[in-house]
């Protein structure tokens, strides 16, 4: 009876950690698809220019969110050890971190943006189309890019405090960003109030603007209630951090970076095999990874506030009973998923409605959405066993379940459907989206073994 009042406490926490996310995560992909609707009603060629840029940018959100969350193993379990300088240190380390990576990926994509946006635009369709799709995708690019040094200082505060295990604060910013960037959208997408219609390129300039707002939040929250997050009394006297903590910060981080961009890159190519076969697939597929974010914040929250408390846990030294605690989270994960999948399916048959295109594409987007809500309580699994495994600070074994297995198993897989079959793109996604069955044996063996359970701030 203890072990079930105990259990009861870490989910009731667990909770508490992942609801904000889900409320921040789940308000801004309704917005994202309030978006997407008002540049469908520009037309299908700007629907199709914004989904193929932000599959591009999305690379950079995860190299950032790879960074940030190696750096954060570490954090979390400073908090489950009380050590406020160690937070100090690691927040300190994501700036700087992230402000270069920033940079970095702003002179590649402004470099190399047509070129990587062509390569979505080979398969059948008309070459006009493609032409106009590719402006529309170079611009929005172009005008997004503005935006990514925002982006990296707001993942450095704010996945700072989701470490610690402070969500409200981060759910707060983001929600006043998704306002500005709605009313942004509103504005400059068709030209209201006597502002010119913009089209895709306003949507861009709305994106930028909130991105700015959401890190003002955070900086000024954080700077003015330094009682409840004592890390930051100080963080800028000095970027002091010691050169033995850089370095396993740097090791912990790099890993897990290379694993999001590999990955992200991996799902990249995916798609682009999947645009191989047909230009309506990246319409559909547009529609179908809208409700897909949509309905899939709960478990993605829940995958995320699993690996915060795994490692307060292993931070705090109670190793005994991590991987205990890990089962019971990871159920109510998948439970998540089976909900949220059981919604999306039934809504697989209207969603496509919403959009202004044809009826060819929406009939494809009802079986993508029917696919995928199959496959949801797989990932929900995988998603929970990823974070679980990250929690120790095995970045090797998380990089063999995430990257490698992406590359080698889905990645050859799609290729290979795409150029050396006739295989209608329905039944590519079937089989591709499949393989997460075969990792979730993956998951449930490394889970099982007990690699990950480490204490790495004794």
């Amino acid at each position: 009876m203890d072990e079930r009042i105990n259990d009861r406490s870490y989910i009731k926490t667990l909770l508490k950690i992942a609801i904000p996310m889900m409320v921040q995560n789940g308000i801004s992909n309704f917005v994202n698809l309030l978006d997407n609707l008002m540049i469908g009603q520009v037309g299908t060629n700007a629907l199709s220019g914004v989904a193929i840029a932000n599959q591009l940018i999305f690379v950079f959100y995860l190299i950032i969110f790879g960074a940030t969350a190696g750096v954060g193993i570490f954090t979390a379990q400073y908090k489950g050890k009380n050590d406020d300088e160690g937070i100090r240190y690691t927040f300190r380390f994501k700036i700087v971190f992230n402000t270069i990576l920033a940079a970095i990926c702003i002179v590649v994509l402004a470099c190399l943006s047509r070129n990587l946006i062509s390569l979505f635009l080979l398969g059948e369709g008309d070459p006009a189309d493609a032409a106009e799709t590719l402006e529309i995708g170079v611009n929005y690019m172009n005008i997004m890019l503005v935006g990514l040094i925002p982006i990296g200082l707001t993942q450095a505060y704010a996945g700072t405090l989701r470490d610690l295990g402070s969500t409200k604060v981060p759910m707060f910013s983001s929600l006043c960003a998704i306002f500005v960037n709605l009313i942004g959208n509103y504005l400059l997408i068709y030209g209201h109030f006597g502002l010119p219609a913009l089209g895709a390129s306003g949507a861009a300039i709305a994106t930028v603007i909130s991105r700015f707002v959401e890190l003002s939040i955070l900086i000024v929250y954080t700077g003015t209630h330094s009682s409840i997050f004592p890390f930051i009394k100080g963080a800028f006297s000095d970027f002091r951090i010691p050169g033995k903590l850089v370095w396993r910060f740097f090791f912990k981080a790099l890993p897990l970076m290379a694993n999001e961009t590999f990955w992200s890159l991996g799902m990249t190519v995916i798609n682009q095999c999947y645009s191989y076969r047909s230009l309506d697939a990246v319409a559909a597929l547009n529609i179908q990874s809208t409700l897909w974010n949509l309905m899939g914040v709960a478990f993605i929250a829940m995958g995320e506030a699993v690996g915060i408390m795994m490692g307060h846990i292993l931070g705090s030294g109670k190793l005994d009973e991590a991987k205990q605690k890990a089962y019971t989270m990871r159920r109510v994960t998948v439970i998540c998923g089976i909900v949220f999948a059981l919604v999306m399916a039934a809504l697989s048959p209207f969603f496509p409605l919403l959009y202004n295109t044809s009826d060819y594409i929406r009939s494809l987007a009802t079986s993508f959405i029917l696919i995928t809500a199959v496959m949801m309580p797989f990932c929900s699994y995988t998603h929970a066993s990823y974070f679980i495994m990250r929690s120790g600070g095995n970045t090797l074994i998380t990089v063999l379940f995430d990257c490698v297995y992406t590359w080698v198993i889905a990645v050859t897989t799609a290729y290979c459907l795409s150029r050396f079959t006739n295989l209608g793109i329905t039944y590519m996604i079937a089989i591709v989206s499949g393989l997460e069955i075969f990792k979730c044996v993956i998951a449930f063996f490394f889970v099982r073994s007990g690699v990950w359970i480490r204490n790495i701030v004794k």
